[in-house]
């Protein structure tokens, strides 16, 4: 059985760059679960699956389709209960929760003022044009305008991950000793932007980056397989 992951690319179909994708790429890995993953632009989203989500990432497990990236997540818990735990029982499920809330509302938000013009510009005329129209309805301003303080926005995203860095002073993973879903959530929102941006976000002695890098090296370092803008 051929399981797809159908995720999100710009101009070129080798640079999946999507946050929620990646979560959906990770939690397969994690599962040691084999997959094709299959990237297409913006524009081709609605067509995946003859139209079964609006949105991706969306799997196709045998005759099983399940789409958002926590459903997804949900699914292969449930469906392949005798792998590798993406959440470790309830209390899992409820932290992975909280630190996606936190992840799109703080984390995503901040990024989105970085590397939206990057994202732009991976795309080719066609996705660029409908990614301009739908992102700068969903602002109320131009592109150029969402990012006209990126400097400033780039000199205070470390002081937005303060949780985070906190925590990893008594544990290597958001999971504890090895990393879970909710591990997945927020490395997914930081690979997005070294996809897409390859800016500097954290000082070399950064814990966050070390945490980072660490999750780069999982799982046969499926996250260097992309590698950074």
């Amino acid at each position: 059985m051929t399981r797809i992951l159908h995720t999100l690319c710009g101009a070129d179909v080798a640079r999946p760059f999507s946050p929620h994708c990646w979560k959906a790429v990770m939690a397969l890995a994690h599962k040691g679960l084999d997959f094709d993953e299959r990237p297409v632009p913006f524009l081709d989203v609605p067509k995946i699956e003859h139209g079964f989500a609006k949105i991706v990432p969306v799997l196709r497990d045998g005759d099983r389709l399940v789409s958002d990236s926590f459903d997804i997540a949900l699914y292969l818990e449930d469906a392949y209960p005798d792998r590798p735990t993406l959440f470790n029982g309830e209390g899992g499920k409820a932290m992975a929760r909280f630190v996606e809330g936190f992840s799109q509302m703080v984390i995503h938000p901040a990024i989105s003022r970085i590397a939206l013009l990057d994202i732009h510009a991976t795309l080719d005329a066609e996705n660029r044009a409908y990614f301009r129209q739908s992102r700068e309805a969903a602002f109320g301003k131009t592109l150029e305008q969402v990012v006209i303080d990126r400097d400033r926005e780039l000199k205070a995203f470390p002081e937005k991950l303060w949780p985070l860095r906190r925590m990893l002073g008594h544990q290597p993973f958001i999971g504890g000793e090895g990393p879970l879903f909710a591990d997945y959530i927020v490395f997914g929102a930081l690979q997005w932007v070294r996809v897409t941006a390859g800016v500097t976000l954290f000082p070399d002695d950064d814990p966050v980056k070390a945490w980072f890098e660490r999750c780069l090296d999982l799982h046969a370092a499926r996250g260097r397989h992309v590698t950074a803008a």
